[in-house]
């Protein structure tokens, strides 16, 4: 875990801790270990009652309980066409009868449209089987959110050797099922936990949607593995459930006898007590010639990668400009479309305007409000780039991010698509003498909370690391429930996930915000962004701007305001 990981954690919950009245909760859906159905409804949108989306979305998970096409218990189509297009997806245990996976999936789908009534995307989990809808592209896609944990509700007999057999048996499970074929990507049997004070015997399956590749896969399972400790850590069973994959594993048999099959693991006392002392002097020798003989081979091997990886790079990129084409289509809006729903970007509809260019309200044909960004025009990047950028961006989910529905080119014109967010931006409240009396402290530690999840996604749970460098009140956005989202990202810079710090010439972004760094030395970083959050927390506390403090006769700001004042604290506490 990185320092910028380390400073979010420890700073929120302090801050969070201070300012959250007594006897306040933050909370959540759960699912207990009894309940017959774990679901989640999202927030991306609403349909209504009668209409189109409606229509396609009862037509097409019908389908699904009743379809007899295929016995791999997977299922994935859509239905409609754009703005009420229907994507589905219905995936039952890898080892039930096609008639328990229609009545499963038959049983599901009422129960969706009872919990989660009018929205735009959900998904159900049921003991046999999964059902998951939304408006948004879902094939082919790993989602590792929303997340549901399910712990027994007896400990293990032995914890810490349980837990250690169970991870060393669910990453054998996870090899089996990532190398399933397009029907069906399941694996599931028991091992003997020997060596303890008894001889326990642990039951477990994986599975993944089989739409997913082998490596989507079999990250998406390690990932629910490595949630096992938080979740169900010394617990004797327990269940980890993602739209994309799922595990289970109990102290006695749960799935169809005939699934079940011996799984050997390596001797647990083997491995933990294992003496280098007794590694014979031939195994010795036979290590010393295999290092020579990498090192003399090295050279060669390096050659061949290099040529085997321009033809494996080639290759992938064939594939993924199939791939991503439809993707790309999916999220192109018609100019003409986006024109019309802002009654030709007209001054009535101008919500603001920023250094990229205006915003404007907008109103699709389906009743949908959505917030147009037109751009200005003297971008350098080209069009391929602009789409590779927005279908990136575009797969940012996350309850506290601004979610960008599309885009639109044409003749020079470069537009982005948002979700609109009605109660506009935080500085309209934290700054203004009567939308101030908005702001309790109930709200405040909910923003504060909001804020620091949605930057702790674009730096660590993102596909890739996401720098924001423009973090400041008039970039979180307020929707009808006071929840902020992060907004803005036209001064973003994309990284990979192993890399740490970026440098540039050109500083863009908001002076008081940057970290000192970066204002000087143009090093940016997850920690720079960590800084904006702590001068936006200070903002929210004390309802005073970053620079409201230079006209007084000490001319500081509110940095050295709060740093003054704590310091005069601690030094009257201590005296």
């Amino acid at each position: 875990m990185d320092s910028s990981r380390l400073l979010i954690l420890f700073i929120v919950p302090v801050l969070l801790d201070l300012l959250a009245p007594a006897g306040a909760q933050v909370n959540d859906a759960t699912c207990t270990y009894t309940a017959d159905f774990c679901w989640r409804c999202s927030n991306i949108g609403t349909y209504e009652d009668g209409g189109s989306y409606q229509k396609n979305l009862n037509t097409l998970l019908s389908s699904f309980s009743s379809n007899n096409q295929t016995n791999s218990g997977f299922y994935n189509s859509s239905m409609g066409q754009d703005p009420d297009k229907v994507n589905a997806i219905a995936l039952c245990r890898g080892d039930v009868s096609l008639n328990n996976c229609h009545a499963c999936v038959n049983q599901s789908s009422p129960f969706l449209f009872t919990n989660c009534s009018n929205e735009d995307e959900a998904i159900v989990w049921a003991e046999r089987c999964m059902v998951r809808y939304s408006s948004k592209l879902i094939f082919g896609i790993q989602e590792d959110e929303p997340i549901k944990y399910v712990p027994s509700l007896t400990d293990a007999i032995d914890p810490q050797k349980f837990d250690l057999v169970l991870n060393l048996f669910l990453d054998t499970l996870t090899e089996k099922a990532a190398s399933g074929d397009s029907l069906k990507k399941y694996a599931a049997g028991h091992t003997i936990m020997q060596e303890s004070t008894t001889n326990q015997t642990i039951y477990a399956l994986v599975q993944c949607t089989p739409d997913l590749d082998k490596q989507n896969c079999s990250d998406c399972l390690k990932g629910a593995v490595s949630k096992i400790p938080d979740c169900c850590g010394g617990k004797q069973g327990g269940r980890v459930l993602k739209p994309s994959c799922n595990l289970r594993f109990e102290a006695t048999l749960f799935y169809e006898p005939t699934a079940d099959s011996l799984v050997t693991l390596p001797s647990v006392k083997g491995m933990v007590k294992l003496n280098k002392s007794k590694i014979s002097k031939a195994v010795i020798i036979i290590i010393a010639i295999v290092g020579v003989v990498f090192v003399a081979m090295i050279l060669i091997g390096i050659l061949i990668s290099l040529r085997v990886r321009r033809r494996w790079r080639k290759q992938k990129l064939e594939n993924d400009n199939s791939d991503d084409s439809s993707l790309v289509e999916s999220l192109q809006y018609d100019f003409e479309t986006i024109k019309s729903a802002t009654d030709d970007f007209s001054d009535a509809n101008k919500l603001g305007q920023g250094g990229f260019g205006a915003v404007y309200k907008g109103r699709l044909p389906n009743g949908r409000n959505i917030a147009v960004k037109r751009l200005s025009k003297n971008s350098e990047q080209g069009d391929r780039e602009f789409k590779t950028e927005v279908t990136l961006v575009a797969q940012l989910q996350h309850r506290n991010l601004v979610r960008l529905l599309g885009f639109c080119l044409k003749a020079g014109e470069r537009i982005l698509i948002y979700e609109y967010v009605p109660n506009t931006s935080l500085n309209h409240f934290i700054f203004d003498p009567v939308n101030r009396g908005h702001l309790n402290w109930e709200t405040r530690y909910k923003i504060i909370g909001g804020i620091s999840r949605g930057l702790l996604y674009l730096h660590e749970d993102s596909r890739l690391r996401i720098i924001h460098r423009d973090l400041k009140p008039s970039n979180i956005l307020l929707d009808e429930d006071m929840n902020p989202k992060i907004a803005d990202f036209g001064m973003a810079r994309l990284f990979t996930m192993d890399q740490t710090q970026g440098d540039t010439k050109t500083i863009v972004g908001t002076y008081g915000y940057m970290a000192p760094e970066y204002a000087i030395h143009g090093r940016f970083s997850v920690k720079s962004d960590v800084f904006s959050f702590g001068v936006l927390v200070l903002e929210i506390l004390s309802g005073r701007k970053i620079t409201s403090f230079r006209s007084s006769e000490n001319d500081e700001d509110l940095l050295t305001y709060a740093w003054r004042n704590w310091k005069e604290d601690i030094r009257c506490q201590i005296s």
